[in-house]
């Protein structure tokens, strides 16, 4: 029987994430459908995710009515909420953990994204949710703002697994790897075991390109629109290999510590115009993941194409298209930059209307 898309990009070393999450994914089945049939090891959420999932429907108000009794503060409410399910598609997942002697299996839940400039709250908060959820193959999200990277070091310092989050700059994915390797070197140093402790580095992609092409569009120079993306990736998986070797990480990974994978995140194609498996089919290779949504895991299942680690190619024209753009008037620190600051408004934003959305099925739960 030949091997499907999906068999043969795992077979070069990348795991195939799902960025969704609820209750009914979890306990209906639809999880192990997609661990077993689309080869998914790993499962992502956010504040967008979750507000779609607990506004839709009633999968939520029994629980919600058993929480109302226990106090009124819907933050509070939601993480409770969320963390059942986190919990649940944890203890799905946990074969697949085992299995890989903790390379995959993980299940990631954000941080209040209020917290995105508090670098003590987002550290007390993450620790807590660690303690709260009680699973190994849990992943806590914090942001790669500059408040958030000493956050990220005392928690991997602390033993807890991190997934970092809302990185769009070569400069800051740079800063959040030696944050992760820094928190190794402290956590060894006090005696602590880095075997137990994993982390990702979520790399935006395609919403990259999405600014890049709007300010090209704006100068009128459309030949250099979609490319920014991938090349931005490339680029960061070059610096991924020259750290994750040598003497310094030898040291580490001698006392059992693992590499911090890159995840490419944001590979849904936003430009209709654009292949719809491009983010994926362009950055293939081995130690990284990509998570992506149900409609692009069956898009690259249908028609993707898998033709080596494409990860690694090009990265001299990646380097030259930063030139090129810098030449034609893109400022690329003003572009990753503006991505950050958005991509925390987004997610607050979603928080916000999360929350709300809570407030008003109390509402409506009371008056039934």
């Amino acid at each position: 029987m030949p091997k499907s898309r999906l068999q043969k990009l795992a077979e070069r070393g990348q795991s195939i994430w799902i960025d969704n999450l609820s209750r009914q994914l979890a306990h209906g089945g639809g999880l192990q459908k997609l661990i077993d049939e689309y080869l998914v090891t790993g499962v992502t959420s956010n504040p967008t995710i979750f507000q779609k999932a607990i506004a839709e429907g009633d999968a939520y108000d029994d629980q919600l009515r058993v929480l109302l009794e226990e106090t009124e503060d819907p933050r509070e409410i939601f993480f409770r909420l969320a963390a059942d399910d986190v919990r649940d598609a944890c203890d799905v997942l946990r074969p697949v953990w085992e299995r890989t002697d903790g390379g995959d299996g993980y299940v990631s839940i954000e941080v209040d994204p209020w917290l995105a400039y508090d670098t003590e709250g987002t550290f007390e908060q993450a620790i807590e949710l660690h303690e709260a959820i009680d699973r190994p193959n849990l992943f806590v999200k914090i942001p790669a703002t500059v408040a958030g990277l000493p956050a990220i070091e005392d928690c991997i310092a602390r033993g807890r697994s991190i997934n970092i989050t809302l990185i769009f700059s070569l400069d800051r994915y740079r800063a959040v790897v030696e944050a992760y390797l820094r928190g190794l070197e402290r956590l060894v140093a006090g005696g602590g075991d880095p075997k137990h402790v994993a982390s990702v580095a979520s790399f935006f992609v395609s919403r990259v390109d999405t600014e890049a092409d709007r300010r090209l569009e704006e100068l009128g120079n459309t030949k250099l629109q979609g490319r920014l993306g991938i090349a931005n990736a490339r680029l960061a998986y070059r610096h991924f290999e020259e750290v994750f070797s040598g003497p310094r990480w030898d040291f580490l990974a001698g006392k059992g510590a693992t590499k911090q994978r890159p995840l490419w995140a944001s590979t849904s194609t936003k430009n209709p115009a654009y292949r719809d498996v491009m983010y994926v089919e362009e950055l293939i290779g081995p130690d990284t993941v990509n998570t992506m949504p149900p409609e692009t895991v069956e898009a690259f299942a249908d028609h993707g194409e898998v033709r080596g680690d494409t990860v690694r190619e090009g990265v001299g024209k990646a380097r030259r298209l930063l030139e090129k753009l810098r030449e034609v008037g893109i400022d690329y620190d003003d572009v990753v930059e503006t991505l950050e600051e958005e991509g925390v408004r987004k997610f607050t934003a979603s928080f916000d209307e999360l929350i709300d959305g809570i407030r008003s099925k109390r509402g409506a739960l009371a008056a039934a």
